[in-house]
């Protein structure tokens, strides 16, 4: 049955670490001016009772990982460090001269790219240098992203100094086969040894991202994977499908399709990598991510204060994420804005002291109810607007799209509410699908998922005809 539900529901869906997506931003983009006062509304709605996240990116790698699809500038030049971070700073300082008060910074995480391509000495003077203009809140968390093999005790003991207290490594597989492919090679020693050095200076989280999905994976490269992970014992990971797209990515066109797991294959990686880590106590959170008991992400599940932003779950409920470095995004809960994309763009724009805004969005007030919704969906697993001000037509709309769902037993519907079954969990990003208004409107809805314009005009009719039937009775 799960199998036969998993290729029924195989067409590829967003992520939602945001809504809108970002192919469904407006073409018109965000103003300076405008990029400017959605800053001061989320800075006066939320800095003073929930803080504000902050994401660094740096694009930087001396290795080419083929299946990677983020945003990297390779190279084993050290000189473009200094540039780099010298227009961090100015950056930084153009948004705290905006605001119109001290920030408070809940949660900071530098992405990459590799993060410690950066000098010990860089990084310390970055992070010095942003925190000296803001709050740490209580219970604060740093976390970083590590290549193990260009990490050293220097860059660990300096971010450490700084208050980084969580690091997370890029696993992927610790197969030898798989790891040549994707030309990401780190031994399981290598990896253990920085693991026990992080732990020995007193880091107190890690946290490991694995795919599935990957060239020359197998079950047995994925149960040897779990097994190694059974004795590093991260606090928390992410098992992702790998996303095969070589049309945008150059590395992944050096994979051949017939090494690629696809269909029941790579559902099967899934299942059973998932249930081995089930198996030694890691409790599935929202979509793709595992966390132990006492972990932070676990406790937040729980509790239901687990957020969703860009820079995926966390445990921080904060409104306001503000990203500095090429192709970052913010996001001020009003609007979003993403970086030039390359980091020559991006330096250039902000040494002619302007936000280096690449694209944009505005939400409107339909946007905002939605976002709410699916957010509630993805960190809590249910969302109701019985609140009139939870409320948009689209709604309706969307309990039509979700009745196939429903009988698939993937979700429960009420008259003004939607709850995911235990079974419709690995299933999210399709249901939240039937919430995105922007997707269905979209010219590419039908090629993309397989959606006749026909079938949209049919849930729309039968909203429609539902409520002149309300309103007669």
């Amino acid at each position: 049955m799960a199998t036969n539900l998993a290729v029924k529901y195989s067409n590829p869906g967003p992520r939602y670490t945001s809504y809108p997506t970002i192919p469904s931003w407006s073409t018109d983009g965000v103003t300076q001016e405008e990029w400017k006062e959605a800053m001061v509304k989320g800075f006066n709605d939320s800095n003073e009772t929930t803080g504000i996240s902050l994401y660094i990116h740096i694009p930087y790698c001396e290795n080419h990982c083929y299946f990677c699809g983020c945003n990297a500038h390779r190279t084993q030049d050290h000189s473009y460090e200094t540039p780099y971070l010298e227009a961090l700073l100015k950056e930084w300082k153009m948004y705290t001269d905006v605001f119109p008060g001290r920030l408070n910074v809940k949660e900071m995480h530098i992405g990459g790219g590799t993060p410690t391509f950066f000098s010990p000495e860089n990084l310390t003077r970055l992070i010095d240098g942003i925190c000296k203009n803001v709050n740490k809140m209580d219970n604060y968390m740093f976390s970083f992203e590590t290549n193990p093999k260009s990490t050293s005790r220097e860059h660990l003991e300096a971010l450490y100094s700084v208050g980084f207290r969580r690091m997370s490594f890029g696993i992927q597989d610790f197969d030898p086969i798989v790891q040549q492919e994707i030309n990401r090679i780190q031994s399981f020693e290598l990896v253990k040894e920085k693991i026990d050095l992080a732990r020995e200076i007193g880091f107190t989280s890690i946290n490991f991202d694995l795919v599935y999905g990957l060239p020359k994976q197998t079950l047995a490269t994925i149960t040897d994977t779990i097994q190694k992970v059974m004795e590093l014992k991260p606090d928390r990971l992410a098992f992702y499908a790998y996303g095969h797209n070589p049309h945008m990515y150059e590395g992944q066109r050096k994979f051949k399709e017939e090494d690629l797991p696809v269909g029941d294959v790579k559902q099967e990686l899934y299942d059973k990598g998932s249930a081995m880590l089930e198996s030694i106590g890691y409790h599935e959170i929202g979509m793709d991510h595992f966390a132990i008991e006492g972990d932070a992400l676990y406790i937040a599940a729980k509790n239901g204060t687990l957020h969703r932003n860009f820079m995926g779950y966390t445990e921080n409920t904060t409104q306001m994420m503000l990203a500095l470095g090429s192709s970052s995004i913010s996001d001020t809960w009003y609007a979003f804005a993403q970086n030039e994309r390359d980091d020559t763009s991006y330096i250039k724009a902000v040494n002619e002291d302007r936000f280096p805004l690449h694209r944009g969005h505005l939400l409107t007030d339909e946007d905002l109810v939605l976002r709410r919704h699916i957010l509630n969906l993805m960190c809590k697993q249910e969302t109701s607007w019985a609140d009139p001000k939870l409320y948009t037509e689209e709604l309706d709309i969307a309990l039509y799209r979700l009745e196939d769902m429903e009988n698939d037993g993937l979700v429960v519907l009420g008259d003004k509410s939607v709850r995911v079954t235990e079974v419709g969990i690995p299933f999210l990003r399709n249901i939240c699908m039937a919430f995105d208004a922007r997707l269905w409107s979209s010219d590419s809805l039908s090629k993309a998922y397989n959606v006749s314009r026909d079938i949209q005009k049919t849930y729309i009719e039968k909203a429609r005809l539902a409520k002149e039937a309300q309103q007669v009775s």
